[in-house]
């Protein structure tokens, strides 16, 4: 009895180390995207993204009416590579909710944007990623915006 109650500790424990290392995993794959982005790398950013990856954006449009609109990776890049040097921006990211299943993951990060060192927004990441082999992907990336209620998230 002494013996099984080892051997499911040294179960449990390994198990609970592979669900930490896997986290580990996918969160270097959404901070390397930030990296990316803040650096303007755009070699850097399409390593831990999917080349079908899916871009959409929650917020209010010009009536007040709350939408889901279509974004396109490569605006973004084109964001980051033709923004001059002296027009800084910023993604601060808060916090970091993953969860993993498999070969799947997701992760919740709320996140304040500051647009050359104005505030200009704040809002939730919400990342799709898959294991590719022994890396993970961004897949799917929707964000909300807004400019209410940002003082409520630690900077």
């Amino acid at each position: 009895m002494k013996n099984f109650f080892l051997l499911l500790t040294l179960l449990v424990v390994t198990l609970v180390s592979a669900q930490i290392e896997e986290e580990v995993k996918v969160k270097y794959a959404v901070e390397t995207f930030f990296y990316a982005f803040h650096d303007k790398n755009e070699l850097a950013m399409k390593r831990v993204v999917n080349s079908d990856i899916l871009m959409q954006t929650v917020g209010l449009n010009m009536l007040g009416k709350m939408t889901v609109r279509n974004n396109n990776f490569n605006d973004l890049i084109n964001f980051m590579i033709t923004t001059p040097d002296s027009i800084s921006f910023q993604e601060k990211i808060l916090d970091y909710k993953i969860q993993i299943d498999g070969g799947m993951a997701h992760v919740w990060a709320p996140y304040k944007f500051w647009y050359n060192g104005e505030f200009s927004h704040c809002g939730v990441n919400s990342f799709q990623l898959f294991k590719e082999e022994d890396t993970w992907k961004i897949i799917y990336l929707i964000d909300s915006r807004r400019k209410e209620d940002c003082n409520n998230a630690s900077e």
